[in-house]
């Protein structure tokens, strides 16, 4: 395989300083033409990092002279992964209730009102503090890009301070004031949509890309989802709908029929349900398939069947649902790991869903991909091949990750 280079200005991506990592001993690229099989694997690899950007890849013997250089020691290196569904703008904990879980009582969307209680009497300061530690977290594990919802303040002024902090430190953010009822519209559901669509979206829309809501039985149904994505569309929003976790229901066919750009759980499906799905994956506004299997091993649910979506011919993204009270795990090689071992992926789908799989859930091109002109976003890990993320289950395998070409984080430093 030859290797690839491009200058910054073939990029676009602004000059800057040149880092090159070589002796990759495993490169996962994401981009067949730049390698080996579906993932465009290069094997004894370098890559250059320049500013932002990857400007070069390809066999450690030909790397070119840079400014600096880091010796990857045979590890592998894989693109960051891209965690697409969290939930991070909250206050307290539901510990409570994982314990009641794990006596037998089955989980409902009804918990979340713990969380709005909590949430609603933090301080804009505590708040950020809690989504830093968690996207410390994340990062410590290797993902790079976070897209995180509202979702837990259900007022006008709740609503928009989640979604003012969130957007000073991802540009991934989500209005999901269509989580559950408020508890003041617990006797008025219909007004309670009135208010999402309407002051609510107003003050919120400035501070988010996208705009999801919860279709699901003890949340909104159908039509109510589909009022509430057809406003934030109408605002410049693009859907992401919560669909079909806790039972069959309208939700992945109203993501399709919204051109959503994902449909997220998916754990209930029929055959009309894969078949949209399947046929969303081509259209001119793709929806993704978007799993979350740390939910399905936080609540013991059935978990999603992967690998009749794969067959199909969906597009599948992996993510965490990182959130208080049904997934409480920033851990996306912990997912990687579960959606090998219970939903029918083989360890390659895995990878290529947490990063690429995330990317497209995202509407990104520029991450989940280690090609020349991508974000320089990459993970070394302590294992000769990204097959380790499923073989060797819990195992902390992240051992450095660059960020936008920034040395975000590294093992051996801590």
């Amino acid at each position: 395989m030859s290797d690839t280079h491009r200058t910054p200005a073939d990029t676009g991506a602004p000059a800057g300083p040149t880092t090159l990592v070589t002796h990759i001993a495993h490169l996962t690229t994401n981009d067949p033409s730049h390698g080996t099989g579906p993932l465009g694997t290069l094997h004894d690899a370098a890559l250059v990092i320049e500013g932002d950007r990857i400007a070069w890849i390809g066999e450690s013997s030909r790397a070119p002279a840079t400014d600096s250089h880091v010796d990857a020691g045979g590890r592998a290196v894989v693109p960051g992964f891209v965690d697409s569904h969290s939930h991070l703008l909250f206050a307290g904990d539901r510990t409570e209730e994982f314990t009641a879980r794990a006596t037998g009582r089955p989980y409902s969307a009804g918990g979340i009102r713990t969380t709005v209680t909590a949430t609603r009497a933090a301080t804009d300061e505590e708040l950020a503090a809690t989504l830093d530690r968690h996207l410390t977290e994340m990062v410590r594990q290797g993902t790079t890009t976070t897209e995180t919802k509202s979702g837990y303040g259900l007022t006008v002024a709740d609503e928009a301070r989640a979604l003012r902090v969130a957007a000073s430190r991802t540009d991934e953010v989500t209005y999901l004031g269509a989580h559950i009822v408020a508890p003041e519209y617990r006797d008025d559901p219909d007004g309670y949509v009135a208010l999402v669509t309407g002051a609510m979206l107003d003050a919120c829309a400035p501070h988010a890309r996208w705009v999801d809501a919860f279709c699901e039985r003890g949340a909104f149904d159908g039509d109510q989802a589909r009022a509430v994505l057809t406003a934030g569309r109408a605002k410049g929003l693009t859907p992401r709908v919560h669909a079909n976790q806790l039972g069959p229901g309208p939700g992945v066919r109203i993501a399709v029929e919204l051109a959503a750009a994902s449909a997220d759980h998916c754990t209930h499906l029929d055959d009309a349900d894969v078949d949209a799905l399947a046929q969303a994956a081509t259209a001119p506004e793709p929806t993704v398939a978007t799993l979350l299997p740390g939910c399905e091993f936080s609540t013991r649910s059935p978990y999603p069947d992967a690998r009749r979506l794969l067959d199909a011919g969906a597009t599948v993204a992996l993510s965490t649902d990182c959130n208080p009270g049904s997934s409480f795990t920033s851990s996306m090689p912990f997912c990687i790991a579960v959606a090998v071992r219970e939903m029918g992926m083989t360890p390659d789908e895995a990878l290529w869903s947490a990063t690429a799989g995330g990317a497209a859930a995202l509407r990104r091109t520029d991450i989940g991909t280690l090609r020349p002109g991508a974000r320089a976003d990459l993970v070394v890990l302590d294992a000769p091949s990204p097959v380790h993320l499923a073989y060797r289950p819990g195992v902390p395998l992240v051992t450095d990750v660059w960020q936008a070409g920034r040395h975000a984080w590294s093992r051996r430093a801590d």
